[in-house]
């Protein structure tokens, strides 16, 4: 029987698991130095037109060095992840996955326009943002000092993190992430259920996916 951390990380569910994981482990080869963050980072040219497509994949997992940020954002990520995983997307790991996929290939499309190189900050706002309007009227304690309803946690959390980093070019990513997150909400909660009145492509993993996960459809 798993104890102790061990016990803890495997009740994680398996799509938050993977990636915090893998978040952790990028940082930790970087910090050891088996690879360096220009490896990791993502632009259009040097992943599509120079051969190198593996960094239209690690830039979602480089939080940056092992620092306050880094566990700041892992954190409140793993938290609303986890907690939007177990809740929403209970038994449906298939239709999780292609919230996060579809939403990292629009981050993928924004980098550009934004000069983001790393959108691992950026993706983890994703689930933060759409389980906060899953829950309206949720009250929310932040450090025990203030008390918020849902739907502010992603403002907070950014206006927090603006202060670790002391720059707003900072939290642009994160900004950007909230923006993407509000777009799956809507296509999600909005404009599937309320207009189509029904699932469509954009909110349905396909069939493959869900066989590959095994998931029932």
């Amino acid at each position: 029987m798993p104890v102790g951390i061990e016990a803890w990380f495997l009740q994680i569910p398996p799509i938050t698991r993977c990636w915090v994981a893998l978040a952790v482990l990028t940082s930790i080869a970087v910090q050891s130095q088996m690879v360096t963050p220009l490896s990791l980072y993502f632009s259009p040219r040097s992943a599509f037109v120079n051969g190198q497509p593996w960094r239209a994949v690690t830039n979602f997992f480089y939080f940056g060095s092992l620092s306050l940020d880094f566990v700041f954002h892992l954190f409140f990520f793993m938290r609303y992840s986890r907690m939007l995983e177990e809740s929403s997307f209970a038994n449906r790991k298939a239709d999780y996955f292609w919230l996060l996929l579809c939403s990292s290939a629009m981050l993928l499309a924004l980098s550009p326009l934004f000069n983001l190189p790393f959108l691992s900050a950026s993706l983890a706002f994703v689930p933060i943002y759409v389980w906060s309007r899953r829950h309206p009227l949720l009250p929310i304690s932040l450090f025990g000092l203030v008390t918020i309803t849902a739907p502010y946690l992603p403002v907070a959390l950014v206006a927090i993190s603006w202060i670790l980093n002391g720059s707003f070019k900072a939290v642009i990513g994160d900004f950007v992430g909230c923006a993407v997150g509000h777009v799956a909400w809507f296509l999600r909660d909005v404009w599937a259920r309320e207009m189509i009145g029904g699932t469509t492509f954009l909110t349905d993993a396909p069939a493959p996916l869900k066989r590959l996960f095994g998931d029932a459809f």
